[in-house]
């Protein structure tokens, strides 16, 4: 009795460190999501009008604009990020640097440390030269981390509305997060 007793309960913390685990390795996902949201929102209150001269009567491009899409995800593929950390490396996030306006570099987001999740941001914007009502950005994680070959994203989802505000999704959109 005594035996099956121990059984049990060594069944049930082993399900509770599984299941502690997997919320520890999905709060990175939160957390870097949350924070490329915060950053999107910061890129796009920055004032990016043009320093040059106009001429007399000329326009000046808009002062608030979204940071363009990232042309790559970090890591590229889930491969490294499928039952393993991945130590991105700091050219990972500024593979975009020599374009203004776009991708990690514009947002000024990075990770130190090892991650678990594949990270991307995209953006729809209608022009390069202001912000438009509708835009769009979307940041994302992705990720397998227990290695069965199903995934678990998290997204967070900005919108320009009326009056040119930018507002943002008020809770992480996550799709198995345990997984």
């Amino acid at each position: 009795m005594v035996v099956a007793i121990i059984g049990v309960l060594a069944v049930l913390a082993i399900i509770g460190v599984r299941k502690y685990v997997a919320n520890a390795k999905s709060a990175e996902a939160r957390n870097a999501i949350g924070q490329m949201a915060k950053d999107a929102v910061m890129a796009y209150a920055r004032d990016s009008i043009s320093g040059t001269l106009l001429a007399t009567g000329a326009v000046s491009n808009g002062a608030q604009k979204f940071c363009q899409s990232a042309s790559a995800s970090v890591p590229p593929t889930m491969v490294p990020v499928t039952a393993h950390k991945y130590q991105s490396a700091a050219s990972d996030w500024n593979a975009d640097s020599g374009t203004a306006g776009k991708g990690f570099a514009c947002l000024k987001f990075s990770l130190e440390e090892p991650q678990y999740y594949q990270y991307s941001y995209t953006a729809t914007t209608g022009n390069t030269t202001g912000a438009t009502v509708g835009d769009t950005f979307i940041a994302s994680a992705q990720g397998d981390v227990d290695g069965n070959g199903v995934t678990s994203l998290f997204q967070i989802e900005g919108q320009i509305n009326g009056g040119y505000l930018l507002s943002t999704s008020p809770q992480i959109l996550e799709v198995r997060p345990d997984e």
